[in-house]
């Protein structure tokens, strides 16, 4: 699934090509997650504006309203002249003067959902429940320690909940917590302060480092270039079960939590 890593840099690489463009036609394929809301029809004519990330929505402006995109389990963004005709699983296509911006998604847990702005209709109800931005600077550890006080489910699934903090996607919650030494493990009104405040030092810069390299491609995952991600390359835990830790001279292990894969190394990683 696309982590906020890898909308973000989806969102770099179009964002400011498409900035300004009219548009010209709009193409519907198969339904998806949720309805689009308005006749196609009705965006002809209109222009883009500024193309801005929550969470793993993107909001594309547009005069009078805009269109809010979520990638899904499998969705990816592709934008350019050469998109050629549609194949079965392109199932949105926003046509401008510079290019059309296509979402294909074969297993069509993606959406493209008109809104008259950010803050009302469909968008303000999907949006409603998310936690902060990691890079806001609110949140920090005391956020997070007042957070996680409340909980008492295992820190890893409070940080995949999403209503902490946006964007510790399975792979980066892994990465944070062993940037952090926290066992994935351990309950989440257990962790102190001090503790708090490494955790959400690590969750910034294992996302800010994830940005850098393009995001995480696993299986799929392209940028509206084409270009795939590299974080996998350097991860430090995430997929590396039964090998040496990069840290000690322990083994990392892989455990299920919540039908997550989660690896980390007993050895560096407390509870």
């Amino acid at each position: 699934m696309p982590e906020l890593p890898e909308v973000e840099v989806t969102r770099q690489s179009f964002a400011e090509r498409i900035r300004g463009a009219r548009v010209t036609a709009v193409r519907v394929g198969k339904p998806l997650r949720w309805p689009l809301g308005r006749p196609p029809e009705s965006l002809v004519g209109r222009t883009v504006g500024d193309v801005v990330r929550r969470g793993k929505y993107l909001w594309i402006e547009l005069d009078r309203g805009g269109l809010l995109v979520h990638l899904g389990m499998s969705g990816s963004l592709a934008f350019g002249s050469g998109c050629g005709a549609p194949g079965p699983h392109d199932h949105f296509d926003l046509v401008t003067a510079r290019g059309t911006l296509r979402l294909t998604d074969p297993r069509r847990f993606g959406a493209v959902v008109w809104s008259p702005s950010l803050d009302a209709g469909a968008a303000a109800k999907l949006l409603a429940g998310l936690g902060l931005e990691p890079f806001d600077p609110r949140f920090d550890g005391a956020h997070l320690h007042a957070a996680l006080r409340r909980r008492r489910v295992a820190v890893k699934t409070a940080l995949l909940g999403g209503d902490i903090v946006v964007g510790a996607g399975n792979i980066y919650a892994c990465e944070a917590l062993f940037e952090a030494g926290i066992d994935p493990r351990t309950r989440s009104d257990r962790i102190s302060r001090p503790r708090a405040e490494r955790l959400a030092a690590a969750v910034r810069t294992t996302l800010a480092r994830a940005v850098e390299l393009g995001g995480s491609t696993l299986r799929n995952y392209r940028d509206a270039s084409g270009a795939a991600g590299r974080f996998q390359l350097q991860a430090r835990v995430y997929g590396r079960a039964g090998q040496p830790c990069v840290r000690c001279d322990g083994t990392v292990r892989r455990i299920v939590q919540g039908a997550r894969a989660t690896f980390f190394c007993p050895g560096c990683q407390r509870r």
